[in-house]
């Protein structure tokens, strides 16, 4: 059931959005506003798209998909390169086909960013740069393009997450790739695709320990569910590369050291779970900077 105060708030026919941290129930409120208000659901999570993960990924089970339309989920080849860019003009094409009420959740901060506030046209990243960054986050460690970045271009930790090695990555990227800095680029952004004052933001708020537990259960879900044999899956296809975004999803990188007999089940288990804390913590610092107007419902509650 919905509380009066999430139905009035979704009053009215513009897209709802709803992040939240891993875990959190971000799924399940999505379902229950779709049958409210004939919605269709639009995935915003940056490892969702794609086709490899479906339990590490926590993907809409087969019941869930029976149940309302959703769009955006493994969709996206492993080793296939996918940006916010390419997701951005997804949904454009989603909102403008679809009769229903778009339903936008997930839980990577920057798609709902670039969906509101709009986004760069950053020039792909080349292969080679890529190669770049690889051999020097291998030789350096991922830190190194902070450490980069507060020598040459301290201006650029001012509009990044500092603190998040994948953030001072990219910056460095397109510095390396373009000869400018990312701020540059950011200063050129195309509008928006939907305004902020023309849709319903709700933010899944909780307590810490609350969802640490839900962490917990959730990758024992995930484990009786087949998450070791999906991770094989991979592993036999040849799709596995650590250093490619989709090989980013928590647990795959534990539970292949399982398989090649470098960690026990439980050490792989244990490093998944702190891995994806760490994670929510990272996903709660980001919401509270940048969504701090979005309307706060329970999750505890729902």
């Amino acid at each position: 059931m919905l509380d009066d105060e999430i139905l009035r708030l979704c009053q009215g026919d513009q897209p709802i959005l709803i992040a939240g941290c891993t875990a959190s129930g971000k799924n399940a409120l999505g379902l229950k506003l779709a049958h409210h208000f004939d919605g269709t659901i639009i995935n915003a999570d940056a490892l969702q798209v794609y086709a490899g993960w479906h339990i590490l990924t926590a993907r809409p089970d087969a019941d869930e998909l029976s149940q309302a339309p959703h769009h955006l989920y493994g969709h996206v080849p492993l080793l296939t390169p996918y940006s916010t860019g390419h997701w951005l003009r997804e949904v454009e094409a989603i909102i403008k086909t679809t009769p229903k009420r778009p339903i936008i959740l997930g839980g990577t901060g920057l798609y709902f960013q670039a969906l509101t506030d709009g986004l760069a046209d950053i020039p792909m990243i080349s292969e080679e740069t890529r190669r770049q960054a690889e051999v020097l986050e291998a030789d350096k460690g991922r830190h190194t393009f902070r450490e980069i970045l507060e020598r040459d271009d301290p201006e650029a930790l001012i509009t990044i997450d500092a603190n998040n090695p994948a953030r001072t990555r990219r910056a460095w990227e397109v510095w390396t790739e373009t000869g400018k800095p990312l701020r540059h680029w950011q200063a050129d952004t195309a509008p928006s695709l939907v305004s902020k004052d023309n849709v319903t933001a709700l933010h899944l708020s909780h307590s810490v320990d609350w969802l640490n537990e839900r962490i917990e259960k959730r990758f024992d879900l995930m484990l009786e569910a087949g998450a070791l044999e999906e991770v094989q899956a991979v592993l036999d296809a040849n799709q596995w590369d650590p250093h490619h975004p989709s090989c980013k999803a928590i647990g795959a990188a534990e539970l292949v050291l399982h398989h090649q007999g470098e960690i026990t089940l439980e050490e792989a288990r244990d490093a998944a779970i702190t891995q994806t804390r760490q994670y929510a913590k990272r996903q709660r610092t980001w919401f509270r900077s940048k969504m701090s107007t979005w309307n706060k419902v329970d999750a505890e509650a729902l």
